[in-house]
């Protein structure tokens, strides 16, 4: 950030915006560089490569502009580099305010000094990272100059300020020897009060002196900043509040931390905190961090308990059991593993372990139903040796087909983009938990299943073959009629085929909706209003107050936090959105707290949509924009639904906005309409009139210095108060009220003495000129390009930034534009002529574009791996593909189960579908390679894919079930319910179509009849 004074937005582009934004362009790894310039100030972001670390991103920001300092103009200050990033977003939010009784004995001031106190008592805790204070109003002593008196008694403001600053001056002036003890000289003292400063004597008028109390009133209040804080209740009563945001540092726990602010609370109330002071968390990331993991520790259990149950009913006690076993031991063994890879527990690395919960078991299954039906055959075999033969029998497509899971899930590790590191957790951690599955597998369970394993009984019967069961004798009434006859094979995959395509349409018809990621049910909501620039706050207040009154009437709301001038403390969307520059009065935000999930029906989103309806009606200055804020599930933007307009000129690119804005309102879905330049602001230029500043003898500087004071004010020191009391500023300005250009105000004394000896006053007005005029629209510019932006979101039939564009888009086409141009549309990448308006999508569907397309990227690399491990288990290049047929017939189940939801396909639902390819090729590996090595005995190909799949129905169906019940747990969740449908309804599709489809194709590409070899 860069102070330009005096300079408008064009100038100061030229001068300061280009030349910064050619220093941190040659920054290594910076994305992107955007700049917002307006009269008399610059704002540089610089957007650093997804993944690099905070302080290397600083340090190299500083380094740069430090080494090109020379490239700053003259009489430009040095830029202010801020860094922003996650750690700076406070974890805890702590809002002060009266009780309503002792409302009237509080005032914001108080409510800041009492929080000043709380701050210093909480960064004594461990790990307690950046703290600050939202509305803060810290008390001053100000000296309010009488500008009528002041021309009365001939005293300038310099002399004013002179006094004061010279008479609080303290500071050490040497040494002095005093037998033979050494001291250090103190000279001068600081003021302590209001009686000190005006008894302050600044000179005489016709022999009598003349005292700072005769020119100026000396106050002790708050100081006039446009900016007020309020606590609200749904019925409406308000008191003035603070809140006092608590940051963790890098690397903290956010449960810890809440725990040890909140045990730290308990102590101060009544000692630091008064009764009649209520202290209300109105943020608390730590205690939703852990109610989560609560509940997904709790579906972690229970998918585990339903797994075992099932392995107990389908197959036997001493299987479950070893199951029991297997499955907290591969769990430990991955978090240990997700430690060593530096993930922490939260919700993302949770939810893979759910995910994995049903996929880690399949080797179990797969060993310990196969050793349990080899001890079934009673073939004359030992026990041990028919464990040993059990766990080989399967040993080698267990190999590949664990293998087939991880190639699906890690190349989704990575996706570049925001989305990458989010997702990264999943498959990180259930790839590590297929590796661990299969050596517990390997190990554990066969030695668990000969210690549980009853006592052989001498003289057995003995029988030979492979035993079927009721679930093989099932699949062999279903699957027999399908391939009969070559030509019902044909028409079962035809009709399969058809099918999958067929379910795909429904993305096109828009039944199925694609979106990044659904809104989760949070416990606050915001409302942000912007009012025309130059707006006063109590105009700002009023619009917010009718917008709390409307929010209040909502029966989930517990209370409102109202600021007005100023911002709230800003979370993970506010962050990219800038809402900590929020300090104008024109701007004003509303945070809404809601009921804990478990005490409220609806869901976040839904009470958001609501909300939206009701501050339609809201009377509000013309050019007002409402908005309603949540906070987004995935990574935050600048606007879901974001059109960049570039164009030749500021004037064509504004004219086309202004366009854009109408096709965007006509569209019923598309709400919030906004753009990022604004009305010009309304400015007073006071200037110098250089013949009668020459003709009374006034220096310019003078002048300045004189409306500097005047409109600005001129801090002097402070006055110290001694120990546990917060020092006062002491600020020679005008209140608040008398901050009006005036004819009072217009005879202020300056000094005249530009000639030697003078020793006169003359009135400002006297001096200078007032007028009225507009400033200069806000300038942005990204990548060196200018552009201007509409921004809107989306809320009603379609949620997603795809639906909003392609609608945009059409009505574009059939606009009037007049006289302009008709914009290009660009999906991606600023254009190369800006001769011409054009238009780029930005925002959510930016994000939706590389997140997509980093996982199709990953779902061809995991097929491309896939088909390797086949080939080289196999030996052959063409069944591979026959083992990769089923992946397609995922989408039939996972496509109904969306619609029949109405859940959009979003990106945990590709996540699910990639896993779903290494899950559906592992049983289509162990089905083929059953076939291939089964016995022969004369019979016809028919029957041994028959009796292949009769025999390995019952393993792949348990795989299945353990699967989807691991993801039944989830399926409520708003985030991953995508993951979860996927899992659930593909496996429930594929999984029945794989056993039938795998025989299907052998009996279509293979003679039926002919007697098959020992291979199959």
């Amino acid at each position: 950030m860069v102070s330009a004074n005096g300079l408008q937005a064009a100038d100061a582009t030229e001068l300061v915006t280009k030349p910064l934004e050619t220093i941190i362009t040659s920054i290594p790894g910076v994305e992107h560089v955007y700049s917002q310039t307006q009269d008399d100030r610059v704002m540089v972001t610089a957007r650093f490569v997804v993944g690099t670390n905070e302080d290397d991103a600083v340090l190299r920001v500083n380094d740069k502009i430090g080494a090109n300092m020379d490239r700053i103009p003259i009489g430009i200050s040095p830029p202010l580099i801020v860094g922003r990033g996650i750690n700076d977003v406070a974890a805890l939010v702590l809002t002060l305010s009266p009780q309503p009784a002792a409302a009237d004995r509080w005032s914001q001031a108080d409510l800041d000094q009492l929080a000043q106190k709380l701050q210093a008592e909480l960064v004594k805790i461990p790990d307690m990272g950046i703290t600050y204070i939202s509305g803060s109003d810290p008390q001053e002593i100000r000296v309010q100059p009488d500008p009528e008196k002041l021309s009365l008694f001939g005293v300038t403001l310099q002399q004013l300020v002179a006094k004061v600053r010279g008479a609080n001056r303290s500071f050490v002036a040497g040494q002095v020897r005093d037998a033979g003890t050494m001291r250090t000289v103190a000279a001068g003292q600081t003021l302590l009060g209001v009686p000190d400063i005006g008894l302050l004597l600044v000179g005489t008028r016709d022999g009598r002196p003349v005292y700072v109390r005769d020119v100026a009133r000396v106050v002790v209040g708050a100081s006039p900043i446009e900016a007020r804080v309020w606590n609200m209740t749904p019925d409406g009563q308000r008191t003035p509040a603070v809140s006092l945001a608590l940051a963790k540092r890098p690397g903290a726990n956010a449960v810890v931390m809440s725990q040890a602010v909140r045990d730290r609370l308990a102590t101060l109330q009544g000692r630091l905190i008064p009764q009649d002071v209520r202290l209300e968390i109105t943020r608390d990331y730590g205690t939703t961090a852990n109610d989560k993991a609560n509940e997904l520790l709790f579906h972690l259990g229970l998918a585990t308990v339903s797994i075992v149950v099932l392995i107990a009913l389908a197959i036997g006690w001493r299987e479950a059991l070893v199951t029991l076993v297997v499955i907290p031991t591969t769990i430990l063994l991955t978090l240990f593993a997700a430690k060593l890879m530096g993930y922490t527990i939260n919700r993302v690395s949770l939810f893979a372990l759910i995910f994995a919960i049903g996929i880690l078991v399949d080797d179990a299954i797969v060993v310990v139903e196969n050793i349990a039906r080899n001890w079934s055959m009673r073939d004359g075999r030992g026990r041990m040796q028919a464990v040993i033969e059990a766990v080989a029998e399967v040993g080698n497509p267990t190999v590949v087909a664990t293998l087939t899971v991880v190639a699906a899930l890690l190349p989704m590790l990575f996706v570049s983009g925001l989305m990458g590191p989010y997702m990264a957790p999943i498959p990180a951690n259930a790839s590590a938990a297929m590796l661990f599955s299969f050596f517990v597998a390997m190990t554990v369970a066969p030695w668990l299943m000969l210690k549980l394993a009853p006592r052989e009984r001498p003289g057995a019967a003995v029988s030979h073959g492979h035993s079927e069961g009721r679930l093989g004798r099932l699949y062999r009434a279903g699957a027999a009629p399908l391939i009969r006859r070559r030509w019902s094979a044909w028409l079962f995959l035809l009709l399969v085929g058809g099918g999958t395509v067929a379910v795909c349409t429904l993305f096109y018809t828009q039944d199925v909706t694609v979106k990044l990621l659904p809104f989760d049910n949070k416990s606050e909501l915001a409302v942000t209003a912007d009012l025309p620039e130059g707006g006063s706050l109590e105009a700002t207040e009023q619009v917010l107050f009718d917008a709390a009154r409307a929010a209040g009437t909502l029966p989930e709301v517990t209370s409102i936090q109202v600021y007005a001038g100023t911002a709230q403390p800003f979370d993970f969307n506010g962050l990219v959105r800038h809402y900590h520059l929020r300090q104008s009065p024109e701007l004003g935000d509303l945070h809404i707290v809601l009921k804990p999930k478990s005490e409220r029906a609806r869901s976040s989103h839904a009470i958001a949509l609501d909300l939206r309806q009701r501050l339609r009606s809201l009377n509000v200055p013309a050019g007002t924009v409402v908005k309603v804020v949540e906070v987004p599930p995935g990574p935050p933007v600048l606007a879901t639904l974001l059109a960049e307009v570039y164009g030749p000129d500021a004037a064509t690119r504004r004219a086309t906005a202004e366009e854009l804005k109408q096709v965007f309102r006509s569209v019923p879905f598309i709400v919030d309409v906004d753009d990022s330049y604004g009305r010009p602001r309304p400015r007073l230029r006071i200037s110098i009139d250089q013949d009668r500043l020459e003709y009374f003898g006034v220096e310019e500087s003078d002048v300045y210095d004189t409306v500097q004071a005047l409109f600005g004010g001129v801090p002097v020191g402070y006055s110290y108060r001694g120990e546990e009391r917060f020092p006062l500023n002491i600020v020679v300005g005008l209140s608040k009220r008398a901050l009006t250009w005036s004819e009072s105000l217009a005879s202020t004394p300056v000094p005249a003495n530009a000639l030697p000896g003078s020793r006169g006053v003359v009135e400002l007005g006297e001096v200078v000129q007032a007028s009225a005029q507009n400033g200069s629209p806000m300038l942005f510019r990204r990548d060196g390009h200018f552009a201007d932006m509409v921004t809107a979101e989306l809320a009603g039939r379609f949620e997603a930034p795809i639906y909003g564009m392609l609608a945009v888009d059409k009505l574009i086409a059939a606009h009037d534009w007049g006289e302009l141009d008709r914009p290009t549309i660009s999906l991606r990448g600023q254009p190369l002529d800006e001769s011409r308006p054009s238009l780029l999508w930005d925002g959510e569907w930016e994000i939706t574009y590389v997140t997509f397309r980093g996982m199709g990227a990953a779902f061809a690399v995991a097929m491309l791996g896939i088909y390797i491990l086949v080939v080289a288990q196999f030996g052959s290049f063409r069944l591979p593909l026959v083992v990769l047929v089923p992946v397609p017939l995922t989408l039939i189940g996972i496509v109904l189960g969306h619609w029949l939801f109405g859940a959009p396909f979003t990106a945990t639902s590709m996540i699910g579908f990639i896993a779903l390819a290494g899950i559906i090729v592992r049983n289509s590996i162990l089905l083929v390679d059953f076939i291939r090595h089964m016995p022969g005995s004369g019979l016809t190909l028919r029957e041994v894919v028959l009796a292949a799949g009769a025999i390995r129905f019952k393993p792949i169906l348990l795989t299945a079930l353990s699967a989807m019940i691991g993801a039944a747990t989830i399926l409520t969740d708003p985030i991953f319910q995508g993951l979860a449908i996927s899992l659930l309804f593909g496996l429930a599709s594929s999984t029945l179509l794989t056993v039938l489809v795998i025989p299907a194709i052998y009996v279509v590409l293979r003679n039926p009849d002919a007697v098959a070899g020992a291979s199959g």
